[in-house]
């Protein structure tokens, strides 16, 4: 229930958090339309796609899940979850490192470097379909860099 006693305004937002949030939404509504797309097409979410382009951006397409984690911003028992349905369809192998067998490796399968490329070039049609302004790109991409480390 709506309180007359919370008709008390916040402060508004800095102009530095309007546009994180405007960042956030437009992430948000771009990763909606790569997700709907991706899934209708090549079967899988934009979340496992990330998964596997990363895994394929790896030397010999292997990975731990700890370090998958590290590069898709996921937990690494969210990326053990991630990695069961695409190992049962046969895009990821996973096995015991040799050197420690307490790690567990995740591996890219021909099918999987497949979709990987599949999917890569729907990303890119999507992305391509946005028409982004080419103008301030490197600035933004700085900035953005920059958020990513801090």
């Amino acid at each position: 229930m709506y309180h007359a006693a919370m008709k008390t305004k916040i402060d508004p937002l800095s102009p530095d958090t309007e546009l994180a949030f405007a960042m956030l939404a437009a992430a948000a509504r771009i990763e909606k339309r790569l997700d709907r797309v991706l899934s209708g097409i090549r079967g899988v979410s934009y979340s496992e796609y990330q998964l596997l382009r990363q895994l394929h951006l790896q030397p010999g397409a292997t990975a731990t899940r700890v370090d998958l984690a590290e590069l898709v911003g996921l937990t690494a028992s969210a990326v053990t979850r991630a990695l069961k349905p695409l190992e049962k369809i046969g895009f990821v192998t996973t096995h015991k490192s040799e050197r420690d067998a307490r790690l567990s490796l995740a591996t890219l399968t021909d099918a999987g470097l497949e979709l990987v490329r599949d999917a890569q070039s729907v990303v890119n049609e999507q992305i391509g379909a946005m028409n982004w302004p080419a103008g301030d790109r490197s600035k933004l991409l700085a900035m953005l860099e920059r958020l990513h480390r801090a």
